[in-house]
């Protein structure tokens, strides 16, 4: 089996567990995963919310908030872990084709 196709299983395998982070605080009532945190939960852990945050808080809008269609959040696991892995295949597909039009591009003067 060629190196790119061993990427590729290994990266599928990767969406595929996309939704671990909903399974695991489901079922053993964990808190947010370390990272994952918006501006409610760093202000509930610390008191106050850093006056950067703050101000840039709105700045930035995803393309699918919180991983999952609007109107989905309170769907159910299932249904919710079916937008994640959605939205790994969608980050995943957005990646690699940003990647070859930018290759193709920067190819182009070596021909």
């Amino acid at each position: 089996m060629k190196l790119a196709m061993k990427l590729w299983i290994g990266i599928g395998i990767l969406a595929l567990m996309s939704p671990l982070g909903l399974i695991l605080p489901a079922y053993f009532r964990a808190e947010a995963a370390w990272g994952e945190w918006g501006a409610d939960e760093i202000r509930q852990m610390n008191g106050y919310l850093p006056e950067g945050l703050a101000r840039l808080t709105g700045l930035w809008k995803a393309m699918i908030p919180d991983y999952a269609f609007q109107g989905w959040e309170e769907k159910g696991l299932l249904l919710t872990s079916i937008a994640y892995v959605f939205s790994a295949i969608t980050g995943i597909a957005l990646i690699t084709a940003t990647t070859l039009i930018i290759g193709k591009i920067l190819a182009r003067g070596y021909d």
